[in-house]
């Protein structure tokens, strides 16, 4: 499955939801990661994020059944890219 994460926390505790999602998904913009992920990680991922979230503090998750659903245009440098090498 692929995933897509939005956040919009305090600005101080932004690292924290980064550090969180980068465990899964690849960050590809200020508050924005995706990727592939095992829906029993998304389930894992989904729970540690309602974990860290206080009030007034988002995170959107937009999941996909597969990336081939996903018409996904980059303009630019790619930052998914790198990550394929690691």
């Amino acid at each position: 499955m692929y995933a897509i994460v939005v956040y919009d926390m305090e600005a101080d505790r932004t690292q924290l939801m980064l550090k969180l999602c980068r465990r899964y998904l690849v960050h590809v913009q200020n508050s924005v990661l995706e990727g592939e992920i095992s829906e029993g990680d998304l389930t894992t991922l989904k729970g540690e994020i309602e974990d860290l979230l206080q009030e007034g503090e988002s995170v959107m998750v937009y999941e996909l059944s597969s990336d081939s659903l996903l018409n996904r245009a980059v303009y630019g440098d790619d930052p998914t890219e790198d990550s394929r090498f690691l």
